[in-house]
């Protein structure tokens, strides 16, 4: 856990002090009486659409005052399905409608608080706005695609703490009550210490988007987001972060080195831009401890999304789907969590964010674990593109920004197309110096 002080140090002195500096201390928003929260969606793709149907079903006194979202359309499809669903509640003038790039800072401006909701590679510059401007978050997993993305939100996760800003990240599986259940029995030693686990997402992958003769490359790129590490970070981020997240809560910490193999196996056409179809890695934690991450997107192949670990005295296994069970080493059960009746993490999450915004009180701050977790992908993803072992301080150091020099649409992202259409895809050993400082 030196590591993590040190990386929050070292973040603050980068740029927090300079975030600080620029800003008077805000006080945390509080309806009251008939006073309506006003909250602002910064993404308008299906998960930003779906975030703001479970904003508005929280059951607190709320509406939506803006949209923003790089396209058009995908801003006017969430405004004609928020509309049609909660007429009331959506309150959205031509003038609150910001489309392109810079938009952001407008829609931001207009609220109290912001959904975040673009691909992950915004992120960071999105969360950092929102946090100048004092308003509280609820922003989607993963929270960056690069370590300096991830050092951004962790400076401004600390100026958020200050200005007493609630701070939720979509990781719902912390939301979501089997896994709340278990692993708080598992933090009061039903297991004894936990020693090993392995953690899966592996499903048959998401969609494409052919390209367009018009598009430029810029957006095209932004509209298969999933497939340029820029926007995405390749799945083992935007995808696994859930199950590394799962990891790091129930080892009550983050892996002190990572090392792991992946590749590009069978999803190798062009649409699939540059990211890998699987990872396999393994996460060395200080105590010794060792825990196994895989996720591949092969279709056809036999899907598993769920998590086990093996402790002194027991074993665990969660899903998403409910379960929750807890042995002892003679198989007894210690706890099996009953799935009926549990409320919806994604709505959960929302719930408990916006009641608190409500009562005027502060008890999010959710950005911190968020970047980790995201960083542990980031991680694993630089150990299987450069076939080293990876360790966590050395990795913290590391410069290297994916993002382009100038967002425009007539600009170019930092990966471009041969001749034939191809992306260049990382080898394990070659041109290393790409990916991670030697």
């Amino acid at each position: 856990m030196n590591g993590r002080r040190e990386f929050l140090k070292t973040s603050a002195l980068l740029s927090g002090a300079a975030l600080v500096n620029s800003l008077p201390f805000q006080a945390a928003y509080a309806a009251a009486g008939n006073d309506q929260i006003k909250v602002a969606v910064v993404g308008c793709g299906g998960r930003g659409t779906g975030a703001a149907f479970d904003a508005l079903n929280s059951g607190v006194n709320m509406k939506i005052v803006a949209l923003c979202d790089a396209f058009r359309d995908n801003l006017d499809r969430a405004y004609s399905s928020l509309k049609e669903r909660f007429p009331e509640k959506v309150d959205v003038a031509d003038s609150r409608k910001y489309v392109g790039f810079e938009g952001y800072k407008s829609a931001i401006a207009d609220a109290d608080v912001v959904i975040l909701a673009t691909s992950p590679g915004f992120r960071p510059i999105h969360f950092e706005e929102a946090v100048r401007q004092g308003k509280h978050v609820f922003m989607e997993k993963p929270v960056a695609v690069d370590i300096p993305g991830v050092r951004k939100v962790l400076a401004a996760a600390q100026i958020a703490k200050q200005k007493k800003l609630n701070v939720v990240v979509g990781l719902q599986r912390r939301y979501q009550t089997n896994y709340r259940e278990a692993i708080k029995r598992i933090q009061d030693g039903a297991i004894g210490d936990v020693v090993a686990g392995q953690v899966y997402w592996n499903s048959g992958g998401v969609w494409v988007r052919p390209r367009q003769p018009q598009q430029t490359e810029m957006e095209y790129q932004m509209r298969n987001w999933y497939y340029f590490n820029w926007l995405c970070g390749d799945h083992i981020v935007e995808q696994h972060v859930h199950q590394l997240d799962v990891a790091n809560w129930i080892k009550g910490s983050y892996p002190v080195s990572i090392q792991g193999t992946g590749s590009r196996a069978h999803r190798t056409a062009k649409e699939y831009g540059e990211i890998y179809d699987n990872f396999s890695i393994e996460m060395t934690y200080a105590d010794g401890s060792v825990i196994f991450s895989q996720c591949a997107h092969f279709e056809g192949a036999a899907n598993r999304v769920d998590e086990t670990f093996q402790g002194t005295k027991g074993r665990t296994y969660l899903s998403a789907n409910g379960q929750a069970v807890l042995y002892d080493w003679k198989g007894n059960e210690i706890y099996k969590h009953n799935p009926k009746g549990n409320p919806n993490p994604y709505q959960q999450e929302h719930k408990e964010l916006f009641e608190a915004i409500a009562k005027g009180e502060y008890k999010f701050d959710n950005a911190e674990y968020g970047a980790y977790s995201t960083l542990t992908g980031i991680i694993g993803r630089l150990a299987c593109y450069t076939g080293k072992v990876i360790k966590w301080n050395k990795a913290l150091e590391s410069n290297i920004s994916l993002m382009p020099d100038r967002f425009a649409w007539d600009a170019n992202p930092k990966v471009l197309p041969d001749a034939n259409g191809f992306y260049p895809v990382a080898v394990p050993g070659v041109n290393t110096e790409k990916y991670i400082e030697s």
